[in-house]
């Protein structure tokens, strides 16, 4: 079996300047230059993600960043009050709340997109956060 030293993920964007100050921001992530231009956003409990500048930055269509937190009303709610918008998806197997919270198939789960589309999921464990 291989033996791997490190693992990170990246996903691209299409204004690095706009990336750079919401995940510090809005997210409250430590975001610093990385390699080839890239920028470095360190996760709350070690590791980070690259993201990197594509000028035909398309948006994922599937989430790329999944962040735990111990209440997600609670999450949504100071998302909400520092200026994101919440996704709302026209899914009956996914219904969500008002406040865009689906509930009560698998942990409770809030959407919210980056400046350049891509999709980042709010989830709930009750155990807490990491860390």
């Amino acid at each position: 079996m291989l033996k791997f030293s490190e693992a990170f993920s990246s996903f691209s964007v299409d204004d690095l300047g706009a990336a750079r100050a919401f995940y510090e921001q809005a997210l409250g992530f430590d975001v610093k230059e990385g390699p080839m231009g890239m920028l470095e956003a360190q996760l709350p409990v070690g590791g980070h993600v690259l993201i990197y500048p594509k000028p035909d930055h398309k948006p994922a269509t599937f989430t790329v960043l999944n962040l735990i937190v111990a209440d997600v009303e609670q999450a949504v709610d100071a998302l909400v009050a520092g200026g994101i918008t919440m996704e709302r998806y026209d899914n009956p197997e996914m219904a969500q709340d008002a406040k865009g919270i689906a509930r009560g198939n698998g942990p409770s789960i809030a959407w919210l997109t980056d400046p350049a589309g891509n999709v980042i999921a709010v989830i709930e464990d009750p155990r807490g956060a990491p860390g």
